[in-house]
């Protein structure tokens, strides 16, 4: 007889929703792919900010159209609502979040829903809040590392210190890339605690088509980079476009949305640009394949930078990357078929980096190959055996 499938409660305030369909979905791609292995059973807590009416802005106003509850990919979603007061929430968060995924957790167990594990994912709040579940409920708790929740909130007193204490609780930690777990390490979290599993790509959804026909069809022509991403400073779009300025025959599309597009926009019209950058706006997933296709080149000029799933997106496509060497980006670009890795994270870097990758252009289909040893199967294996582990411990335990 089979054994029964562990029954793992996800919480994230990065997922997907019927509002936000590519909100957090490079949480909701691994937790598919873990599900379609059959190991596993999942339900998700997946929270939404309620800001205080005198105090939202217009994007804050729309997340209250989100469901309570709704199902996506054959998983039951939770939307529990949380009290976020802006400039007070990095302290306050924990707490509301908490209380909010508390007050749902035992409506479930009591209608008798099982939970063998909380599995959550992003370390601050979201891990502090979920420890905190573990706590009060009894369960072993999961919390996987993604980026800036360790390679830049801990640089805050309290919310390092809220960080170090989930670690302590947890009954694993899982980190994207090598280069997290340095830094959890560094941070005096044990090595043993913490697994590596890095992101995969789904080569089905992200693989070569038909360039000609794509190039055609966004009217682009010519050399032409792609920046994908939040439009925020961090990501680097503003460098990409004051690159470019030196290289004449470049074009150069970015898809993404956020709070620096009017600033963006400006600078290209500062730069005499604006004619050769084409801003796309919010892409779904094969929107974006379109995009790398038709693309001769991404560049992600990230001053930080977990695992960028983009990096893998756009390789599974044919389409070479550069990228700036922080965190787990030299973990992924480590062959010239990947691309290069920039020299210097400014506008004279990628300038460099643009004319050394196309002096050394390496064939799509090498690119592809390479992107194809970054399959799902690997992680799935790896949250199966790790689940397994610290259930058994659990068990012992009590």
């Amino acid at each position: 007889m089979s054994s029964p499938k562990i029954s793992i409660l996800t919480t994230t305030t990065l997922f997907p929703n019927s509002l936000q369909p590519s909100h957090g979905i490079f949480v909701e791609t691994r937790l598919r792919r873990l599900l379609e292995d059959g190991k596993v059973q999942a339900h998700l807590l997946a929270p939404v900010a309620w800001v205080p009416p005198g105090l939202l802005n217009p994007e804050q106003r729309k997340l209250r159209a989100i469901p309570d509850f709704e199902r996506r990919n054959g998983v039951a979603a939770e939307h529990p609502r949380y009290v976020v007061i802006p400039k007070v929430g990095m302290n306050l968060t924990p707490h509301t979040l908490y209380r909010a995924m508390r007050r749902r957790l035992a409506r479930l167990l009591d209608s008798g829903l099982r939970i063998d594990l909380i599995d959550a994912h992003y370390f601050y709040p979201d891990g502090v809040a979920a420890a905190w579940l573990g706590q009060a409920f009894n369960l072993p708790v999961v919390i996987t590392a993604r980026g800036t929740d360790i390679n830049l909130i801990p640089e805050y007193p309290r919310p390092r210190r809220l960080i170090l204490k989930a670690a302590q609780s947890a009954a694993a930690l899982i980190t994207v890339c090598q280069a997290l777990k340095d830094e959890l390490v560094e941070m005096a979290v044990p090595a043993a605690k913490i697994t590596v599993l890095r992101n995969g790509v789904d080569l089905q959804a992200f693989q070569p088509k038909d360039r000609t026909a794509l190039r055609a069809k966004l009217g682009v022509s010519g050399f032409v980079l792609a920046s994908v991403g939040l439009l925020i400073e961090r990501k680097g779009h503003h460098l990409v476009i004051e690159a470019i300025r030196h290289v004449p025959d470049a074009r150069l599309l970015i898809a993404g949305s956020g709070p620096d597009r009017q600033q963006l926009e400006d600078l290209c019209a500062r730069l005499g640009v604006t004619d050769r950058v084409r801003f796309l706006g919010s892409l779904d997933q094969n929107a974006l394949c379109d995009v790398y296709n038709c693309a001769d080149a991404l560049v992600l000029a990230s001053s930080r930078e977990g695992w960028a799933n983009v990096l893998l997106e756009a390789m599974a496509c044919g389409t070479p990357v550069l990228g700036s060497a922080v965190w787990g980006t030299p973990e992924v670009i480590a062959s010239p078929q990947a691309g290069l890795l920039l020299q210097s994270r400014d506008a004279k870097g990628i300038v460099a980096g643009i004319a050394q990758l196309r002096h050394a252009l390496p064939q799509r289909a090498d690119t592809r190959r390479y992107a194809e040893q970054f399959g799902w199967q690997a992680t799935t294996d790896g949250q199966v055996a790790l689940f397994q582990s610290v259930l058994k411990q659990h068990s012992a335990s009590r």
